[in-house]
């Protein structure tokens, strides 16, 4: 007992001075910062779990409003946040290379396979996975999986019905991540679970162990960025590896590892495992003479499930708080309300109140409200970039070191006057072809900008905007007696915003139309 005290003193002490000494970081390059705490740098309410990374940002934005970018330290590591269009553009398209990775993945071996996704993947995984999987995300795919949206639209019309006959209000966030998961259990696991009714299903469970942080969490991040060595022992995916690579094997097997025919996640993701080894150019290796290095890839059944799990980790909250958010503030604004069942009912009486693909791409102002909604409540509140290599900055006549994370402030950007006159208004005119053509580029960036942009953001769209046209050509949605007009964010999530508590409202079905 006494060695271990011991031991935990002398690391804490070495920690403090490791901490204390890289907090230089970032007056050696001239960077104006908060005068960080040891131990926690700027991160201590964070590492407390009082404040999200997205809410530290954010306030590190609006502190220095006349600074291009701001130094802050999460724990000992140096990161910074960046204020400026034309930096951010720098990292996300100019020098991509150079920041080509989320820093959300440390791991150099293959002890976590489920980060190998989209989302997480790094270096040539990500972009051998990316080289293969952008060609199944075509028109003529989302066509395809777009019958799919529909049947899960009537379902939710059918449960609206029921929810508004009794008067009551509704928790819309719960109501629209039912939809949402009805949705990707049909097309991310080729499952009928009919989650609207349904609310212990198995794929439902995956969301709370996916976004749900308790006490253990805060405690191995906290672990993380105290000692980054010790921190990269604990899974990410811990809780659900076993059992998406075990559902995903059943599911393969189930079709003989064939597509099928149901134009969901699976098949696409079988025709990519019918085209072979992936092959590409490397980001990360380079032959003598400059030249990428050549980078292989095999699309083995651990890798479909992790695939799997990006699709529903990503498409569930976002889409789920999207939806909602954007209920919520119709149900404040009725005159835009109004106006939105309007474009609804002008393209539905067009379709023969039918809701297909075509008809939805032609609902202008529903796509502008969605849009106005997502800068207001923008499902991801901070991209977080991590330099690949020693790199300079040119905006900001720095150079940084490899290893050093970029924030990228979402949330704090798409409120900021400089780019959004009177950004608190709710006001989707802003979206019109005639007024988004004077927003500043890269001040609005809700699925993110570049390479590593959402590969999923047109299926998410019209997935999003098929519930809404389902539930706003029927009902008017209200704010309940219980409802708050500004709702708060959990604080523990980590770069989404979710719904800390619950986004109370009123149904109330239309007099002029008929279910």
């Amino acid at each position: 007992m006494i060695t271990l005290t011991i031991a935990l003193v002398v690391l804490s002490l070495f920690y403090y001075y490791y901490s204390v000494t890289s907090f230089k970081y970032w007056k050696t390059r001239g960077i104006k910062h908060d005068k960080p705490v040891p131990l926690f740098g700027n991160c201590l309410w964070y590492f407390l779990g009082k404040k999200s990374i997205s809410d530290v940002a954010t306030e590190t934005y609006w502190k220095y409003c006349n600074e291009k970018a701001v130094g802050l330290f999460r724990g000992g590591r140096p990161e910074l946040v960046i204020r400026d269009p034309e930096t951010i553009k720098h990292v996300l398209v100019t020098n991509f290379t150079n920041f080509h990775s989320r820093g959300l993945n440390h791991r150099e071996d293959n002890s976590e396979p489920m980060m190998n996704n989209l989302f997480f993947a790094k270096g040539d995984v990500w972009r051998l996975l990316r080289q293969r999987m952008t060609p199944a995300f075509t028109t003529s795919k989302l066509k395809g999986m777009f019958p799919l949206i529909v049947e899960r639209a009537e379902k939710l019309q059918t449960r609206a019905l029921a929810a508004a006959a009794t008067g009551q209000a509704i928790d819309v966030y719960s109501f629209m991540a039912r939809y949402t998961i009805d949705f990707i259990a049909s097309c991310g696991f080729g499952l009928d679970i009919n989650a609207l009714d349904q609310e212990d299903s198995p794929v439902d469970k995956l969301g709370a162990k996916i976004f749900k942080y308790n006490t253990r969490d805060r405690l191995l991040r906290f672990i993380n960025f105290l000692v980054p060595s010790i921190g990269k022992q604990f899974k990410v995916f811990r809780n659900i590896e076993d059992e998406m690579i075990t559902l995903t094997k059943q599911i393969l097997k189930q079709r003989n590892y064939e597509p099928s025919g149901r134009n969901d996640f699976i098949d696409l993701l079988l025709e990519c495992k019918k085209k072979g080894l992936i092959v590409g150019e490397s980001i990360e290796n380079k032959k003598a003479d400059g030249s990428p290095e050549t980078a292989t890839l095999e699309l083995d059944d651990i890798i479909l499930a992790a695939q799997i799990l990006a699709f529903f980790a990503a498409g569930f909250e976002t889409s789920s708080t999207a939806t909602s958010f954007t209920l919520h503030l119709l149900a404040y604004n009725p005159e835009i309300q109004k106006k939105v069942q309007e474009d609804v009912d002008r393209v539905l009486n067009k379709y023969d109140n039918t809701l297909c693909y075509d008809a939805v791409k032609e609902m202008t102002y529903l796509d502008w409200t969605f849009k106005e909604s997502l800068r207001i409540h923008p499902a991801t509140g901070v991209f977080v970039r991590e330099c690949n290599q020693k790199t300079q900055i040119p905006n900001l006549n720095t150079t940084l070191d490899e290893g050093v994370r970029i924030l990228i402030p979402v949330y704090a950007l798409h409120h900021d006057p400089q780019y959004f006159d009177n950004p608190e208004e709710f006001r989707p005119e802003r979206f019109s072809p005639e007024e988004f053509s004077n927003i500043t580029k890269y001040s609005y960036l809700p699925f993110g900008e570049g390479p590593r942009a959402c590969i999923g953001e047109r299926l998410a769209l019209m997935q999003s905007l098929a519930g809404l046209a389902a539930i706003l050509s029927r009902f008017t949605v209200e704010p309940a007696p219980e409802s708050t007009r500004h709702p708060a964010y959990d604080p523990l999530t980590e770069i989404t915003l979710m719904i800390k508590d619950e986004l109370p409202l009123l149904l109330k079905k239309r007099s002029n139309t008929i279910l």
